[in-house]
């Protein structure tokens, strides 16, 4: 059947009949992804972005309106590298096609050809050999194609054609891709969406398609990572006001590399790998909203597939304050908690650090919330984890404190059925606190410990383990809503310096009340030295909010007290800062067992 044009019925089901293909394909494009890093997630990252253009774009009653629900989809579903490039180009290529119903086939090869610069203009360092070739030769075949024939499928077939031979070039133009003896996942993704759209254009039919929920979590078993790399795969979505892709690039390209910049004066995505994710979020503070964002430890994964140290994976959330280098020398994996902060979404720790909050939290008109991870993501990273490890330990922030407990228990349900075994604990305690139980808890999965083991030890031990937090102004707190606004108003008229701690429920309380710092930080030290005395101390450690004068006198009296140094001395959580305020500094200690 010959076709001359397109209408927008018959262009819409092609564009969705492509995005099945790829999704299709998902798998194998996995397999095949080794550039520009080896982490076997190009499938994945397409069919992300192919399911939410078929999820959440629509036939409209114009044209206009059909193609800009496919672009806002593109632009929210894309993931990754190729992800994001791919949007870019359907950006460029549907906004040329807006105004044309029907669709003719020169309208058609305008467009492909006006969206190749918008291919190239996501990246910040274009590399040949890749999508992005790819998409200019489609565009320069359909080009010279139709000047022959004016038949859409023809045109289209040919074209085809003239791309399987481009792709096969891929696998000689980069050196990774000759020493994998492989083609570009990210082209040959572009060529099985190219496929399925041609495929209904000649019979107005697609393959027989089941959309799954999510894509499975991608198992990065030839993830390549070196100390060249950097370290976090980081990807945000910003909306706001005459947004610039160029500006955006610019203000992140001294921190990373494998920039890719798509979107629209409104909607922008970003793909960057760095090793200072929180600093990139950091920027992207003054370009809008922060809808999205999604940041991937490539040194991690390498480590759990190639170096993994132990058999039992050891979970936490970011709440529980302990040494970043010790976390990544002991493989601990840390759930962030969210931050809401003026309507954008941060990870703990991760996309925002206390330093960097510090900088601001005085000057928002709206103070902060706290919210506990997302459920499917937890899920993920459960599943994830079974692949590679017999049992997983997971240990919460209280249960009375954060909706985290319950996330991480619901999230355990759904791998009821796994060989891996997943055990959650209530640490009943918080910051340095909880950090020190997930340091017990290591040490007896190094000793060769069983789940249960541990987790009758942890209970046994959260009794014995206490925070002692000396506020230095209450106003965070009422800022919080952790203190009322009338209480904190009479205790700031009589100078009140409370001592908070967390009692045998898990549930923060005022564990004694002082009116100067000093009168504090000696009823703390009486605590500390009666314990010492009665029961012993096992270990200890200091952590502060940018206070970290206060937190090495602490240290250094506490030192002389018990003739042992703090296990560290650290800033604390963003969470916790947020809610205990600038200046605060406290002692966590384990009492001996």
């Amino acid at each position: 059947m010959t076709t001359h044009s397109l209408n927008r019925e018959r262009f819409y089901h092609s564009f969705m009949a492509g995005a099945k293909e790829v999704i299709r394909r998902k798998d194998h494009l996995n397999e095949i992804n080794v550039f520009p890093v080896a982490d076997g997630d190009t499938g994945s990252n397409l069919a992300s972005l192919m399911q939410t253009i078929l999820s959440k774009s629509n036939l409209e009653e114009s044209n206009e309106k059909t193609l800009k629900s496919i672009i806002d989809a593109a632009l929210i579903g894309a993931r990754g590298n190729s992800g994001i490039i791919f949007a870019s180009y359907f950006n460029g290529w549907l906004s040329e096609l807006s105004n044309k119903d029907p669709i003719a086939l020169e309208d058609f090869a305008l467009a492909l050809e006006a969206a190749v610069p918008y291919a190239y203009d996501a990246i910040e360092t274009p590399v040949e050999g890749t999508m992005i070739t790819l998409m200019k030769d489609f565009a320069e075949s359909i080009k010279t194609i139709k000047t022959s024939t004016k038949d859409f499928n023809d045109t289209l077939e040919k074209a085809l054609e003239t791309l399987k031979v481009s792709l096969e070039h891929t696998k000689v133009a980069m050196k990774k891709l000759r020493n994998a003896d492989v083609v570009d996942a990210g082209a040959k993704g572009f060529i099985h969406f190219i496929e399925g759209f041609t495929l209904y254009m000649k019979t107005g039919e697609d393959l027989p398609f089941d959309i799954d929920e999510a894509p499975s979590v991608v198992q990065t078993d030839h993830l390549d990572f070196d100390a060249e790399t950097y370290r976090y795969c980081t990807e945000a979505l910003i909306k706001g006001d005459n947004l610039s892709q160029k500006a955006l690039k610019n203000t992140v390209k001294s921190l990373g590399d494998s920039i890719v910049v798509a979107g629209n004066d409104n909607i922008l995505r970003l793909h960057i790998h760095t090793d200072v994710p929180q600093d990139v979020f950091y920027h992207l503070r003054s370009y809008g909203a922060i809808i999205e964002q999604k940041v991937d430890d490539m040194k991690k994964q390498h480590e759990i597939v190639h170096n993994r140290k132990y058999k039992t994976a050891l979970v936490t959330d970011s709440i529980a304050d302990l040494p970043k280098a010790y976390i990544d020398e002991k493989q601990i994996h840390v759930i962030p908690i969210n931050l809401m902060i003026e309507d954008s979404n941060y990870y703990d720790k991760l996309t925002i650090s206390s330093e960097n909050f510090y900088q601001f939290m005085d000057t928002l008109s709206t103070y902060p919330k706290s919210a506990q991870p997302n459920q499917k993501q937890v899920e993920n990273f459960y599943s994830f984890l079974s692949s590679y490890y017999d049992d997983i330990i997971v240990l919460s922030v209280s249960e009375k404190m954060s909706g985290t407990y319950n996330v991480f228990k619901q999230a355990a349900k759904t791998l009821d059925d796994s060989k891996t075994s997943i055990t959650v604990i209530d640490s009943m305690q918080n910051s340095g606190a909880e950090g020190l139980l997930v340091m017990k808890a290591q040490e007896w999965i190094e000793a060769g410990k069983t789940p249960k083991e541990i987790e009758e030890g942890l209970v046994r031990l959260r009794s014995k383990t206490k925070i002692l937090v000396s506020v230095k102004t209450l106003k965070y707190m009422v800022r919080s809503g952790r203190l009322k606004k009338a209480t904190g108003l009479i205790g700031k008229a009589v100078n009140l310096k409370p001592v908070i701690s967390i009692d045998d429920t898990g549930e923060g309380i005022i564990f004694d009340k002082a009116f100067s710092l000093k009168k504090a930080n000696n009823k703390i030290k009486a605590h500390i030295e009666k314990i010492a005395k009665d029961k012993g101390i096992d270990r200890y450690a200091i952590v502060h909010a940018n206070a970290l004068d206060r937190a090495n006198a602490y240290a250094t009296i506490f030192e002389n007290m018990l003739n042992q140094k703090p296990e560290y001395v650290i800033d604390i959580s963003t969470v916790v800062a947020m809610n205990a305020g600038i200046g605060t500094v406290a002692i966590a200690y384990i009492e001996k067992d």
